[in-house]
């Protein structure tokens, strides 16, 4: 696939948005799950930039990719692309986590445009996505189903009954993101149960397998074009990414794990990092 150097700049500046999004939302609100929504930020522009079949005016169409996100927690990142796709103003970004009632909870939940499913709940995203999967060859439908998981979610048995469960039907429409920026809520996941060889784990579920670079644009978008993997298969793309990416203090930490800026943090950085002006209420 030939790439032009607009597109990939596009997507860059739209990465580089959802981080700006997400370092201002959690500031504001005092909460939120940042590091592991900040490795998300190139993974997300490329799907809904570059990738997704969908259409913020109707986000119900029968005909729409699905993209579930398992990693709930990741949300900040996943509300930042979706208000700039146009599903919501991105005025109500400031409402995450700061009323009762908000739209923009610490977890998504179908209530907002665009959200597929309500995740948070972690283990459930990929069984939820060869339900999907299943229905499209049901109903003689071309949309795919793409689910972005976290590594330390792998560690939940749930996970590998749905793989195998997909392998078993060959569904060739179901993809899998795996977020590997090696870090969960308290270690790196070796520490805590190991998840290498993870490529080779998925092969001998029946799936196909790439690994690549989950910052790299143009890699990203290479992967994307080429699924399915092997025709007959489910594909996962383990993307090596960096918890914290973007932000310096919070790169490849555990403790930004659940962890956010203070106010005075977020103003020594925000003429350096371009950020937008914190205001309160």
């Amino acid at each position: 696939m030939s790439v032009t150097f607009e597109e990939i700049d596009s997507i860059k500046q739209t990465a580089d948005l959802i981080r700006k999004d997400c370092i201002w939302m959690s500031t504001r609100a005092g909460t939120g799950h940042l590091g592991p929504a900040l490795s998300l930020a190139e993974i997300l522009a490329t799907l809904y930039k570059g990738v997704l079949r969908i259409d913020p005016r109707n986000p119900k169409w029968p005909d729409r990719d699905r993209l579930i996100l398992s990693k709930g927690h990741g949300c900040l990142a996943l509300y930042s692309i979706l208000s700039q796709m146009g599903f919501f103003e991105r005025k109500l970004l400031g409402d995450f986590c700061t009323k009762y009632d908000t739209m923009l909870p610490g977890h998504p939940e179908i209530k907002l445009p665009g959200v597929e499913a309500n995740t948070g709940s972690l283990g459930h995203g990929i069984a939820l996505g060869v339900g999907m999967a299943l229905a499209a060859r049901m109903d003689k439908k071309e949309y795919r189903v793409f689910v972005i998981t976290g590594d330390g979610e792998l560690q939940e048995g749930s996970n590998w009954e749905a793989a195998m469960t997909a392998a078993y039907y060959g569904l060739d429409n179901l993809i899998v993101i795996v977020d590997r920026n090696m870090l969960q809520l308290g270690d790196f996941t070796e520490n805590i149960t190991r998840l290498e060889p993870l490529a080779e784990k998925w092969k001998s579920f029946g799936w196909g397998v790439e690994v690549i670079d989950g910052h790299d644009i143009e890699k990203l978008l290479t992967a994307f074009n080429k699924i399915p993997f092997v025709k007959g298969q489910p594909s996962v793309i383990i993307a090596n990414t960096v918890k914290g990416k973007g932000l310096k203090i919070a790169e490849n930490k555990v403790d930004w794990h659940y962890k956010v800026l203070s106010y005075e943090q977020y103003e020594e950085l925000k003429n350096e990092m371009s950020l937008e002006e914190l205001y309160h209420e």
